[in-house]
């Protein structure tokens, strides 16, 4: 049932009061998070650290692809209710919560229905887990993002602590500095969110209060965490040098150190983990894990979508990437075929694993996938296009709502994003937390074949994902709420 509200007499007043509303929720939203660890989201978008506009532009977003005039008049008296309990750590969707108490029919008050729905959240004992030391081996593209994404959880509370970033030194005498340069301002994402200070007497970078040590190898080797106060560290390895077993585990060896993601598809035994998928396969035992490539991550979870829903037959996957600080700027030598090209003036046809990579997150899938790639001449933010031969025959309204409700509603909506904008292009997905968002007004049905177009922010996107399994590895878990029926 869609829930409408009528147009206002006055859209200046009427945004003025959603805006003293959405000001008000900034507070609360903030005490609930630093001081109970409860996090509040919007249909999967965090609301924590969120400004004034950016909280009005989640309730937008709602609107437009749910269908329901869901607005800060709704959604503030919920807030209030969960403010006025006394919860452990969860998270709560703040959006899809009050979504649902608008279709019940029951004529509960908002309190008594918000104390119904977060009864077994009430009062919760379960502990928060044990604080958990993390290391980045590596600070380039990924390393980057995973920095701020870390730093962003520390200021809301989180167990999760960058303790250490670890990379080779520069030439120049100032390295330290260059560091905090490239962290603090990004050409694609922009500037930090807080404030950097270098504290060159410790090689730290100082980040919103979390301190950073900075340490130079040349191998994992050489390092040594004790002798910096870190201990049973989880090490994310984002240099793509190592990606087999015993290569990885020159990081175990390391005095301090415990576990090892790789932020690239791993060789051998290791497993791949694509999260929302097969992050269930993680156990504590696993020393190393694999968090897949950003592709993978991007086509697996609409996979298994279409395959739970209509079955698929067999598929090609498509890849228009953009291009990555492995090719060339002008036509200069490289190992690779084709990449010695001029990734700024050319596109480039090159090969990639992640249609064989699905079947480690997916053997349903195996040798029924085949994929190439095209990389083309921009910075950030990919496409994939699936091209499917599905079990049965479908339409593109019912496959549209079909997606449209797993991104909303499902285990998936972190995974999957979806927009029905007949004006979105490339840029327009730069940030986007989702591993892959589906733009339904691109699908393409006749019979059983479909063919799917998926955005994906290759950078940030993906660093999302790597951050969820690396809470998953180290026991960080929450219950969500509201429970699905």
């Amino acid at each position: 049932m869609t829930q409408q509200r009528p147009k206002p007499a006055d859209f200046f007043k009427d945004w003025k009061a959603r805006e003293a509303l959405a000001e008000s929720m900034i507070p609360m939203i903030g005490k609930l998070n630093r001081e109970r660890n409860v996090g509040i989201y919007m249909y999967g978008q965090n609301l924590v650290n969120k400004s004034v506009l950016q909280l009005m532009k989640a309730h937008r977003f709602v609107r437009q692809v749910e269908e329901n005039e869901l607005s800060e008049f709704e959604t503030f008296p919920v807030l209030e209710a969960i403010a006025a309990m006394n919860l452990g750590p969860v998270h709560i969707d703040l959006g899809t919560l009050t979504n649902k108490y608008m279709r019940d029919d029951r004529g509960l008050s908002v309190a008594d229905f918000v104390g119904e729905e977060l009864a077994t959240a009430e009062g919760s004992s379960k502990p928060i887990p044990q604080s958990q030391d993390v290391v980045l081996y590596g600070f380039g593209r990924i390393g980057r993002l995973v920095t701020r994404l870390m730093v962003e959880k520390a200021g809301s509370g989180d167990v999760m602590r960058l303790r250490a970033i670890v990379l080779r030194k520069g030439k120049a005498p100032n390295d330290l500095v260059k560091r905090a340069s490239l962290l603090r301002r990004d050409s694609v994402h922009g500037s930090f969110n807080g404030t950097i200070r270098v504290d060159e007497e410790t090689n730290s970078l100082i980040c919103n209060g979390n301190e950073i040590k900075v340490i130079y190898a040349n191998s994992p080797a050489e390092v040594d965490y004790t002798a910096h106060g870190i201990n049973n560290a989880i090490v994310v390895d984002s240099t793509g040098i190592w990606r087999d077993e015993e290569a990885l585990s020159q990081h175990l060896a390391c005095p301090g150190a415990s576990k090892v993601i790789l932020t690239a598809p791993a060789k051998g035994d290791i497993k791949n983990i694509v999260y929302g998928i097969n992050n269930g396969e993680i156990k504590p035992e696993d020393k190393i894990l694999s968090a897949a490539s950003c592709t993978t991550n991007a086509i697996v979870p609409v996979l298994k979508a279409m395959m739970d829903k209509f079955g698929v037959k067999h598929g090609h996957v498509e890849t228009v990437h953009a291009y990555t600080n492995d090719q060339n700027l002008i036509d200069n030598y490289h190992k690779g075929e084709r990449r010695g090209r001029s990734a700024a003036l050319n596109m480039v046809l090159t090969e990639t694993g992640a249609a064989k990579a699905v079947a480690k997150a997916l053997p349903e899938l195996k040798g029924k996938l085949t994929g190439n790639a095209i990389r083309v001449p921009t910075p950030n933010v990919s496409m994939a296009i699936l091209n499917l031969q599905l079990g049965q025959e479908t339409n593109k309204d019912e496959l549209n709502e079909y997606i449209r409700e797993v991104a909303l509603h499902s285990a998936l909506r972190q995974q999957i994003g979806f927009s029905n904008s007949p004006e979105a292009v490339s840029t327009d997905f730069v940030g986007s937390r989702k591993a892959c968002v589906f733009d339904s007004l691109a699908t393409i049905v006749e019979g059983n074949s479909a063919v799917l177009y998926c955005w994906y922010d290759n950078e940030f996107g993906y660093s999302c994902q790597v951050v969820r399994c690396l809470e998953d590895m180290a026991g960080v878990r929450y219950d969500v709420y509201p429970k699905k029926d």
